[in-house]
């Protein structure tokens, strides 16, 4: 049972990301004080920092959207950017699409087929009528065959294994289908036929259906705006963590500072904090993680975006002629992330790399304008006049099999010892690392070690994305 936290007790959090920040925000909000936020970089966010490059285009690290599950996480966010504590938002209906077969299909994929060459479309239907008629028995082992015993063997072959291994960087057959949640639409047979029959769009399904995006700074400019609040004083930039003695509870840095904690709450990657901490017996259960690097590509070019992508979000891209998964027409966000939008327009690419997926990063922007080419997204009347590139080492958790078995091993070690990880890559959680997801984690986690509230987001993900309440007006 886990002892109440004390007034007197000293919380150390290593990360200032949406996690840290929240974790650091209920703290301040519950009237404990004797707490500090550490960060190895400059500034404030972790991977939803933005940054503007030397010709004045602005860039988040991947395509970030804010929509959310918890009235909390809003109520923050509308105190954080609101006027006159930051710039404002821009409401945005998603208008997200899959470029295949030389054509934009709308998003969810399987439901508009329609779209697709008579070949490619009867190979969908076809897998869809057989699943109909033999439906998949038992239990599917891996991600690979939920694919096949849900969507059918032509839609996995047309576009769900050739996407997922783009964006997950690792084969279905090693990852888990646990964290599907709200994050995939699955098929309904009738569904597709009448949209068929009928030249029917389903374009409305998902969270995030509509989000909303700051008019100045990028992702990176709310959390600036909620560190503000948290007060900077409690924030302390540029101090790397190097290692972390359980024992004596201490934390050294790459200074040679160091500080103690009662309670450590750790947003950096578990694998890292265990090494960090030389937890040996840990180790063996770390080592069965899996993660996939992100290169975030952008490229500002002059004048305006042709007609197809004025209204468009973001498009996804299954097929092999080019190295990106997803790409986001960036202007589209805020005008105020280009120069001049007037003169301006920007695009925002992303692809994963795993050592299944290896990628070479001395032409990975070379590589990312001439697949923009090659997708017809830029035309060659298109100046560059930007490019901009980040790799995220750590990118995005993958949901491997034997993932929740290790994680829940690791969290029954480190948890008796006064350290306490979650996060994007704290938690290990894909299916609940959005902006909202991060930032409740440490908020439900501050409750849970101060009054003993139970966390819902990180330890039961399904019940939180279920999560429904009525939006304010």
């Amino acid at each position: 049972m886990t002892t109440r936290l004390s007034q007197d007790q000293r919380v150390v959090i290593l990360g200032c990301g949406p996690t840290g920040l929240g974790a650091a925000y209920r703290l301040k909000e519950l009237g404990h004080d004797n707490y500090q936020v550490y960060d190895s970089a400059a500034q404030v966010g972790g991977l939803a920092t933005s940054y503007k490059d030397d010709q004045g285009f602005t860039w988040d690290i991947g395509g970030h959207v804010q929509f959310s599950h918890y009235a909390y996480f809003d109520k923050l966010m509308d105190d954080a950017v609101n006027p006159p504590a930051g710039p404002g938002w821009l409401d945005h209906e998603r208008e997200s699409w899959v470029w295949i077969e030389g054509r934009y299909v709308p998003y969810p994929f399987q439901n508009n087929i329609r779209y697709l060459t008579e070949q490619s479309r009867w190979k969908c239907l076809q897998g869809l009528i057989q699943l109909y008629k033999q439906p998949f028995q038992g239990r599917p082992r891996n991600f690979r065959e939920w694919i096949d015993a849900t969507f059918g063997e032509g839609l996995g072959e047309v576009f769900m294994i050739p996407y997922n291994f783009k964006v997950w960087a690792y084969p279905g057959e090693e990852m888990d289908y646990n964290w599907i949640g709200e994050r995939v639409a699955v098929t309904d047979l009738e569904k597709v036929l009448y949209n068929v029959l009928h030249e029917k769009d389903d374009i409305s399904w998902g969270p995030n259906n509509t989000f909303r995006f700051p008019m100045h700074g990028g992702t990176g400019a709310i959390w600036e705006n909620v560190a503000n609040l948290v007060g900077r004083d409690k924030i302390t930039l540029n101090a790397r963590a190097v290692g972390v003695d359980p024992a004596s509870k201490t934390v050294h840095f790459s200074d040679g500072s160091q500080t103690a904690y009662d309670v450590l709450i750790s947003t950096l990657p578990i694998d890292k904090l265990i090494d960090m901490a030389d937890l040996t017996a840990l180790k063996e259960h770390a080592a069965k993680l899996r993660y996939s690097s992100s290169h975030i590509i952008g490229v500002g070019l002059s004048g305006k975006p042709p007609q197809t992508l004025k209204k468009k979000c973001w498009m996804y891209f299954p097929e092999k002629n080019c190295p990106f998964y997803r790409v986001t027409v960036f202007s589209n966000y805020s005008p105020n992330n280009v120069p001049d939008i007037e003169k301006h327009w920007s695009l925002m690419a992303e692809i994963s790399e795993s050592h299944h997926k290896p990628v070479d990063e001395a032409k990975v922007v070379e590589d990312t304008i001439e697949g923009m080419f090659a997708t017809k997204l830029i035309q060659k009347h298109h100046d560059v006049v930007s490019t901009w590139n980040y790799r995220a080492h750590y990118g995005y958790p993958t949901p491997a099999l034997g993932r929740d078995a290790a994680l829940n091993s690791i969290h029954r070690g480190l948890e008796p010892l006064g350290i306490y990880s979650r996060g994007r890559f704290g938690g290990w959680k894909y299916e609940v690392s959005n902006q909202d997801h991060s930032l409740m984690q440490g908020v439900e986690l501050v409750n849970h070690l101060s009054l003993g509230v139970p966390e819902v987001t990180y330890w039961f993900p399904n019940t939180a994305n279920n999560m429904t309440y009525a939006k304010r007006t």
